[in-house]
């Protein structure tokens, strides 16, 4: 990372934190209110951001694809990361590799698979989050059984 890009989140950061507050009680708090079981220390895999964009996206995703059911998610078990590739010289998009089992509305336990890219966000500006729900890849956009993401 460039020093002017370290500058620039570093500013972000203390203009999106508030004043007498750190980082990490901010995060925490944030943690917190989403109700998540995790095994280990899942690290990025579990923050309440990313869990909040797959259930958001999740959604939108079940009531736009036809034939899908009806269904949303109420927790996620097992958050684990199982790969991380790290940004470099060649390759300079860093990216993590997360697996989960996610509760369903209808009661079933589905197998989830996401990726986390780094600076990938909206016009280069935060983390992308790319993920699949076993059985849910109805146009095997993430080839079978989720295969590209795992």
């Amino acid at each position: 990372m460039t020093r002017f890009a370290q500058s620039a989140l570093a500013a972000l950061i203390a203009l999106c934190t508030p004043l007498g507050t750190s980082l990490a009680v901010t995060q925490a708090a944030k943690a917190a209110d989403l109700a998540v079981y995790v095994d280990e220390d899942s690290g990025v895999c579990g923050e309440a951001w990313v869990l909040n964009k797959i259930t958001s996206r999740f959604s939108y995703q079940v009531h736009h694809v036809p034939n899908l059911p009806d269904v949303e998610i109420t927790d996620f078990q097992r958050i684990h990361q199982h790969r991380y590739l790290p940004a470099n010289e060649t390759w300079p998009i860093g990216r993590r590799y997360c697996g989960a089992t996610v509760s369903l509305s209808d009661g079933h336990a589905r197998t989830i698979w996401y990726l986390i890219e780094e600076g990938q966000g909206f016009a280069s500006i935060g983390d992308n989050v790319e993920f699949c729900v076993s059985g849910f890849d109805r146009w095997m956009v993430y080839n079978g059984r989720c295969r590209v993401l795992r």
